[in-house]
């Protein structure tokens, strides 16, 4: 089992949050889904999804998407995904 805590921020202040939880075990292959869930939950769109994405969040436990990550205009500074050990 593996949880993902999705931020959206503006301004160092979160505007909203959700926690994404799954039985399965984490695997990298499905990252993306697990973003399009997350981003689904907030409401969101999806950003495209880098390389250099999962390797901070595999490093860090954390990614954050900034608004060039995003192909449309949007009205936050940061999406955060964190992983909740």
């Amino acid at each position: 089992m593996f949880r993902i805590w999705g931020k959206v921020l503006k301004d160092g202040h979160i505007l909203r949050q959700t926690v994404y939880a799954r039985e399965e075990r984490f695997t990298y292959s499905e990252f993306f889904r697990y973003l399009t869930d997350v981003c689904e939950a907030l409401d969101v769109p999806t950003p495209v999804l880098l390389k250099p994405h999962l390797f901070q969040y595999a490093k860090f436990n954390h990614v954050v998407f900034l608004p060039r990550d995003f192909l449309e205009e949007i009205p936050f500074d940061r999406l955060v995904l964190e992983n909740i050990l």
